[in-house]
């Protein structure tokens, strides 16, 4: 019954579906920018860049906006590090402070955000910068909040995690129907203004259908949160973690029922052990190669959204019909990253509910499973990149459906990896750092687009060589979980037969 004997699950269910709400209608829609940027050139934000060129005849005219196209550009590279960037302070504020504070900032931000947009214009240009920052970071911190809602549903926890994520990536789809608002006259303020009211929801949901603190994993029983279910059974999930760590083995041999709601008192009162520090995680083999894995790819898909649209002029010379109908297309497909990621889910899950191999852990069996999504995910990065490289105007389609497939896997990927790798009571520092980290990686995307713009004269041929040549080291990673869980396999093996060897004698 997915996990949720025992508990309300009427309160599950809901929180379930507003969260899906939430993601699929917010948080990510920064990721939609090439739909945002159609319209803001219609407004002529930034058309102060454009210059007229006279050609050596003296007789034709043209305008060039590479200055316009350089600035747009800048919007996005800023807003994207910064919701990566800010992901570190904004995942210790979540395990330090939990939910309720976590997204009473994150509702702040994105209403700022909005607002902003809602009260610029052409001659404000410059409040896109702080406006799509806090768009992006009030986002990201939606969607930290949300993904733990999968820790309700333990045999489908990966499921949710990568069904959010995917939620997360249609969320972008937001600014297709801002720009066919836009061409049916309902102004860019006005639609923003709806966004800012919406803010209401994410209070009440914050309040309602929400821990104060953290959702623990495994869920005990009779775990419930929220005002609305009178005085809600509350957990610390660091304190919890590691009383399940220490407990664990004792629970097998004296049958102890640890079962019983218990207050947070409660629970530091029984804290006996620990759980493996947050360092010890950092230093892993499992975080550096994880961390190379989404910083490489994510650095191919932050490029080739913010340069999608002078790609598009570039290959449909200037056609505004032709710019405009490929950008509806893309904009389209972002849609079914909802659809998408769940599949990588039921990966990692596929071995839910089967017996374990003898003395398997079940996070052995999560990581196994893991190491085939992560090769998916990084065979997918491989033929869009490939794709994307493409001069061909038609194949961009494919370019497209490839872009949402492997961006709805790589981000549900990251996080359920991370969720499965390492302690839950270190999940938001973790996902927070390796997001923080990548998006250092990911301010390369500004130089690239001004080599392709300036030294290389519009042409990418050489920078889309090199990101295809640096997507072959992303292999590494699911080579190295494999080689990890054959490696414990072997050891468990030799164990066994050691042990039947011993009871020979």
């Amino acid at each position: 019954m997915l996990g949720c004997e025992g508990g309300p699950r009427l309160l599950y269910g809901l929180t379930l579906a507003s969260g899906m709400v939430e993601c699929l209608c917010f948080a990510g829609v920064l990721f939609g920018y090439a739909s945002l940027v159609f319209v803001l050139k219609e407004d002529g934000y930034f058309s102060q860049l454009c210059v007229n060129v006279t050609h050596t005849n003296d007789t034709l005219i043209n305008t060039d906006c590479s200055g316009q196209d350089e600035q747009f550009s800048l919007v996005f590279t800023v807003a994207s590090f910064l919701n990566n960037f800010l992901s570190l302070p904004n995942g210790f504020l979540f395990d330090r402070f939990g939910t309720m504070l976590t997204r009473l900032l994150g509702i702040c931000l994105y209403t700022t955000g909005t607002l902003l947009v809602a009260f610029s214009s052409a001659e404000y240009s410059i409040l896109l910068f702080p406006a799509l920052s806090c768009i992006a970071v009030g986002g990201i911190i939606l969607l930290l909040t949300n993904m733990q809602v999968g820790n309700l549903f333990a045999g489908r926890r990966s499921t949710i995690i990568t069904l959010y994520n995917g939620a997360f990536d249609s969320s972008s789809a937001v600014f297709l129907i801002t720009k066919v608002l836009y061409e049916q006259e309902i102004s860019l303020q006005s639609s923003f203004f709806v966004l800012s009211i919406c803010s209401i929801m994410h209070l009440l949901r914050t309040f309602l259908l929400m821990p104060r603190t953290h959702i623990p994993y495994p869920l005990p029983e009779y775990y419930t949160y929220g005002v609305g279910f009178g005085k809600a059974n509350t957990y610390n999930v660091e304190e919890f973690e590691a009383t399940r760590t220490a407990m664990m083995p004792k629970e097998e041999l004296t049958g102890t029922d640890d079962t019983t709601p218990q207050s947070e008192n409660e629970s530091e009162a029984k804290l006996s052990g620990k759980a493996a520090s947050f360092r010890s995680c950092v230093l892993s083999w499992f975080f550096l190669w994880h961390l190379l894995w989404l910083s490489i790819m994510q650095l191919r898909h932050y490029l080739f959204i913010g340069t999608l649209n002078p790609m598009l002029n570039r290959l449909a010379d200037n056609n505004p019909t032709l710019v405009s109908q490929y950008t509806n297309a893309f904009a389209f497909t972002q849609l079914f990253g909802v659809l998408c990621a769940p599949w990588n889910g039921l990966i990692i899950d596929r071995h839910k509910g089967r017996p374990l191999a003898p003395g398997e852990t079940e996070r052995e069996a999560d990581l196994r499973s893991s190491s085939l999504s992560l090769f998916l995910t990084s065979l997918q990065c491989l033929l869009f990149s490939v794709c994307a490289s493409s001069p061909l105007l038609p194949l961009q389609y494919l370019t497209f459906i490839l872009q949402v497939l492997n961006r709805s896997f790589l981000f549900g990927g990251n996080a359920a990896f991370i969720s499965i790798a390492f302690p839950a009571c270190h999940f938001g520092k973790l996902y927070g750092l390796v997001m923080s980290l990548s998006a250092v990686v990911s301010l390369l995307q500004y130089p690239c687009f001004a080599l392709v713009e300036g030294a290389l004269d519009g042409d990418p041929f050489f920078v889309n060589i090199v990101l295809i040549l640096l997507t072959l080291l992303v292999f590494i990673h699911p080579l190295y979980v494999f080689i990890h869980c054959r490696r414990l396999a072997c050891q468990r093996k030799d164990t066994q037969t050691i042990a039947a060897q011993g009871s020979n004698f």
